[in-house]
């Protein structure tokens, strides 16, 4: 039996484990259907060209999670930015582990998925935004019929978050392998604000692939400042589902920082429903081995008066694939829009290799748009200049590429976060970068 015979033939038996009676249990049934139909996406579709899941789909997951497994803070510690002061939603093989988080439902709303999908008290909230804005795909469907736990957060009308939000999402590797599918949801009213830390970590060498959907709301002059860590384990495999809907003079930044992981996918949508909205997605890739790293991103210009900034850098060494598919989109009505799309890529090897596609589908006249795309090496002028004043062949590969990323690194609004991202850097570029960290 494959895995999408399997993940079909579980749901019967995943019905069984949540509450027939909920409001979202048609939706999960006709999810199940879709992903029935559909099934997992292959090379032949456009969008998954560059990007095969075949090696991934090989394994024999494991579908429901065990009973938490008991891990101290200890044995994670490095996991958190622990010198954050925050909330934290942990997750331990797709449970909610209360001993390793700290929610509130003070101001905001900083719980449990299987809580709001449950309970009356959040009815109101689920019914108006749930799988509203995923679309209707296999692996967003596969998602949503077996959606059960994640991240729920509904920051309240004219609130300021008093607090980043970390969501954490372990992987124990108690199983052979294992597949985990959380759900988040983030509701971020009229006049709010809110900064959010997203992670995935496997703790050990066992297969886990995780797909995930994140649906995004952001009323009129919210502000969302999302950052997405992903450095997890060579056998790690992450899709990451990110859907965002946008209304007037809202400003949403989603920022992705990679580096580790076997195969990352992260689809990126942005729908912009009002004026003067701004969408800004930014990200750094590095790689190495056979690491592979997909971004494919959409934004859909609906209105006048908008922008969107999407500035992706990607350093990619031995065999590793990089791939970055982005979208704009402008429709007839959104006259005054400004969108801008740039890629830029190193490769440090002959054998890795990038698939850059930036696309401009634009049906409005008084517009300002750009795409861009660079695929190159190291400036070898710039590095004889740094290794004429005395800086070796190696910190001077490592200054250059981490200049090459620094004006994504400088959007990042969280001092400890941005510390945090320095020192996965130097790791990665395995040198001293020469300041504090």
């Amino acid at each position: 039996m494959d895995l999408k015979d399997k993940l079909v033939s579980s749901f019967m038996a995943f019905e069984e484990t949540v509450d027939m009676d909920s409001s979202v249990h048609d939706i999960r049934s006709e999810a199940i259907k879709i992903f029935e139909e559909k099934g997992f996406p292959s090379k032949k579709d456009e969008a998954w060209k560059y990007t095969s899941l075949n090696a991934i789909l090989k394994h024999d997951y494991s579908i429901f999670p065990k009973k938490e497994d008991a891990i101290e803070f200890k044995d994670v510690k490095k996991y958190f930015i622990h010198d954050l002061d925050s909330y934290k939603i942990v997750f331990i093989d797709g449970q909610y582990s209360s001993h390793l988080s700290e929610t509130t439902h003070d101001k905001i709303d900083v719980c449990l998925m299987s809580s709001a999908l449950t309970n009356e008290k959040y009815k109101a909230v689920i019914d108006n935004y749930f799988n509203k804005v995923a679309p209707k795909d296999g692996l967003s469907s596969l998602n949503t019929a077996f959606s059960r736990e994640g991240a729920y957060i509904h920051i309240r009308k004219n609130t300021l978050a008093d607090k980043p939000i970390q969501v954490i999402h372990f992987s124990t590797g108690n199983e052979s392998s294992q597949m985990l599918q959380p759900r988040n949801l983030i509701v971020v009213d009229e006049n709010s604000h809110v900064q959010i830390i997203e992670r995935h970590q496997s703790l050990t060498d066992n297969p886990v692939l995780t797909n995930t959907v994140t649906e995004i709301f952001a009323d009129k002059r919210a502000i969302v400042d999302y950052y997405k860590i992903q450095n997890d384990n060579l056998n790690a495999s992450l899709i990451d589902n990110t859907f965002i809907q946008q209304l007037t003079q809202s400003l949403v930044s989603v920022h992705t920082f990679v580096f580790g992981g076997k195969l990352i996918r992260n689809n990126l949508n942005f729908y912009q429903l009002g004026e003067g909205i701004n969408s800004v997605l930014n990200g750094v890739t590095i790689i190495e081995g056979k690491q592979h790293v997909d971004h494919n991103t959409l934004v859909h210009h609906t209105q006048p008066n908008c922008e969107s900034h999407q500035d992706y850098k990607g350093i990619f060494d031995e065999k590793s694939v990089g791939v970055f598919n982005g979208k704009i989109i402008v429709n007839k009505e959104a006259q005054k829009t400004n969108a801008f799309q740039s890629n830029n890529n190193i490769l440090l090897d002959d054998k890795a290799s990038i698939n850059s596609k930036p696309q401009l589908e634009i049906f409005a006249d008084d517009v300002k748009c750009s795409h861009g795309c660079t695929i190159g090496q190291l400036d070898e002028n710039a590095l004889f200049y740094m290794r004429t004043r005395g800086i070796g062949d190696k910190e001077a590969r490592a200054l250059l590429m981490y200049a090459f990323a620094n004006n994504v690194l400088d959007t990042v609004k969280i001092p400890q976060l941005k510390q945090r991202i320095n020192k996965l850097i130097a790791k990665k570029l395995n040198v001293s970068l020469g300041f504090d960290l």
